[in-house]
């Protein structure tokens, strides 16, 4: 069968290709605050930390060399600013920080503090807004503030503004749900080409699907919710495995019960098994390039 050789070469070439883990490869954690409510305003943004230090960001003073802003550069009175602001619970800056006045949106995408608050500056009325203490819920987390009913004061800190956590969950559930429906479209039409046509072998394939379907890419959205992309690939593949396994015995024992000839050998539904598998991966990998967030 070249069919089922080159799709076993295929899988031997992805399991002996070794896989080098550096430390600071991958997708890192996030957080992204959008603003509602500052229209028309000139503000900044930052995020106090609970601790002096994340990744390569770290408080004034904290170390030689510690100190990432100079008088020649452009933000330098922006910087100063925040250097400057006390915060009643010992929240640090950590010299990272954004001009939001185009986007309304702070990203900080590269080792951002676990426990912070929000701290927003208005250079044009030297006034300071700040928030509660929030935390990162997901691998990337969402917030919303919205300051509409907020009235700027020059020369004041604003306490207590309020974040709301923005994921959006219900695109989750539609990409869990497209995700499950394309892999078994898929899969069937896999089927139907290699010969599986009679009603009760489609039912056992769509029923064999729909449990290892569901399982697989639940587990799947909860682990890019909490450990991101990176994981997300490694898990994606080694639970293709098992999920092989689990519907080639399922297939084997079961499918052969209806057919003859080729269709009634055990071998030839591990094919199957294994081609359907292999064949869904590849697509959803693809279609994941073409529309970033369906996978």
């Amino acid at each position: 069968m070249k069919k089922f050789s080159l799709i076993l070469l295929f899988v031997a070439i992805i399991l002996i290709i070794p896989i080098y883990a550096y430390g600071d490869v991958g997708p890192k954690p996030s957080v992204v605050v959008n603003f509602e409510g500052f229209e028309g305003e000139m503000y900044y943004v930052t995020l106090l930390s609970e601790k002096p230090t994340t990744g390569p960001y770290s408080a004034v003073g904290l170390f030689e060399g510690s100190r990432r802003y100079s008088e020649e550069d452009v933000d330098y009175e922006i910087w100063q600013k925040f250097v400057s602001f006390q915060d009643r619970d010992g929240y640090y800056f950590l010299q990272y920080f954004n001009e939001c006045t185009e986007t309304s949106q702070f990203v900080w995408g590269y080792y951002p503090p676990y426990k912070f608050k929000i701290l927003v500056y208005f250079p044009e009325l030297d006034c300071f807004l700040l928030s509660d203490i929030y935390e990162r819920y997901a691998f990337d987390s969402y917030y919303k503030v919205d300051v509409r009913e907020i009235k700027l004061v020059p020369s004041a800190t604003i306490e207590g503004i309020t974040a709301e956590r923005n994921y959006n969950y219900t695109w989750e559930i539609i990409s869990l749900f497209a995700r499950i429906i394309a892999t078994i479209g898929i899969e069937i039409l896999i089927a139907l080409a290699l010969g599986y046509r009679q009603r009760t072998q489609i039912g056992i394939i769509l029923k064999t699907n729909i449990a290892t379907q569901t399982i697989l890419n639940t587990v799947l959205n909860l682990v890019a919710y909490k450990m991101g992309g990176l994981a997300f690939v490694i898990i994606y593949f080694l639970a293709e495995i098992i999920v092989f396994i689990i519907e080639a015995v399922v297939y084997a024992n079961k499918l052969t019960k209806y057919g003859t000839g080729r269709l009634g050998k055990k071998s030839y539904a591990t094919f199957y098994a294994l081609a359907a598998n292999v064949l869904s991966f590849i697509t959803g990998i693809y279609i994941a390039q073409l529309i970033p967030g369906i996978f």
